[in-house]
């Protein structure tokens, strides 16, 4: 549902504080300076396409200032693009100025400071996407913050009529189906800064080995939780389900096969275990996530080529007498499945 503010109905003397705290609440905190003595008018609505905020927004002419104070009192770092669907425009950020004309497309970093001239009444779409959905370096961010594109600019002309068709229905959209079309907002930006830099969309080295290890030790820290999934991990991580399987394809395992994996591996040293109290398998099995005793026992079979009592007995067996125990991990990847 979008959330509608305007200053419609507001008393003339508080049109444009209520407006400031319009534009901070649904976009983020800015300074709003009206170029007339007139009551201020405006009106923006927002909604919420997964991680994506898209917002319209119709306004007098004004100008607006995100200043270093306002920056750092934000809690997240926001990637910005806005399509000027009536209007002008002219954006300074970083020392450098880009002219904003009608059915350009303009990006912009909300974790520095800048400024928008509106010299007349107008209106756009921004769409705001957290740094670390993109996969872009903060260098690339910066790199490509304050690219204008023009409808006619190739990637422009296909990128525009989306962006703005996706503006006027984003209201009409299920959970789902939102969080599926912010996976392509998301792609389709990173692609755009890509253009701007001129370099491909990746994390730093540095960032995507940590961000690689904060996953893995999240997954480790819920191998018990049935709902551990692909979906869960992406949304505690704050990026696309399709962005996380990107940053494992180094990896040499999938997202769902490491969960299931990391299951296995805990089953198994369970299992082998021996004490006076020894817990039944399918105690085990549900213990590290696995909700049904049959996919656990075909799961298992898979990875170790015994079924969990076999394995059990061999390895309890096997330290009684001294002999070698089998290995804990799994000598066949067990299928790409993350749910028991």
């Amino acid at each position: 549902m979008s959330v509608v503010l305007t200053t419609a109905s507001v008393p003339d003397q508080d049109k444009l504080a209520y407006w400031c705290d319009a534009v901070g609440r649904e976009l983020v905190p800015m300074t709003v300076t009206p170029r007339s003595d007139r009551p201020f008018s405006g009106r923006i609505a927002s909604d919420r396409l997964g991680c994506v905020r898209v917002s319209t927004m119709q306004a007098d002419a004004k100008r607006i200032s995100r200043t270093p104070e306002l920056v750092a009192r934000s809690p997240e770092a926001l990637v910005a693009v806005g399509i000027q669907v009536s209007g002008s425009a002219t954006l300074i950020q970083d020392g450098r100025r880009s002219d904003v004309s009608e059915g350009d497309l303009v990006v912009y970093d909300t974790a520095r400071p800048y400024s928008f001239d509106y010299p007349e009444r107008f209106s756009t779409h921004v769409f705001q996407l957290p740094h670390r959905a993109l996969g872009v370096t903060d260098a690339g961010i910066r790199q490509a913050s304050g690219t204008v594109i023009g409808p006619g600019n190739g990637f422009g002309a296909v990128l525009r009529p989306f962006l703005s068709t996706l503006a006027g229905s984003a209201h009409s959209y299920s959970g789902a189906v939102g969080d599926k079309l912010a996976d392509s907002v998301i792609d389709l930006v990173a692609t755009l800064v890509a253009e701007g830099t001129r370099r491909v969309p990746v994390h730093t080295d540095t960032s995507r080995s940590d961000l690689v290890r904060r996953v893995r030790t999240h997954i480790d820290r819920r191998l018990g939780d049935p709902a551990l999934s692909p979906e869960a991990v992406a949304k505690a991580h704050h990026i696309s389900v399709r962005y996380l399987h990107r940053l494992f394809e180094g990896e040499g395992i999938t997202i769902g096969r490491l969960i299931q994996q990391r299951r296995l591996e805990e089953c198994a040293r369970e299992l082998a275990r021996r004490g006076r109290t020894v817990p039944t398998v399918s105690a085990v099995a549900q213990r590290w996530g696995f909700v049904s005793p049959a996919h656990f026992s075909r799961a298992f079979r898979t990875a170790y080529g015994l079924s969990p009592r076999e394995w059990r007995s061999l390895r309890t067996s096997a330290e009684g007498s001294g002999a070698p125990a089998p290995a804990i991990l799994p000598a066949v990847a067990p299928p790409a499945v993350a749910h028991g």
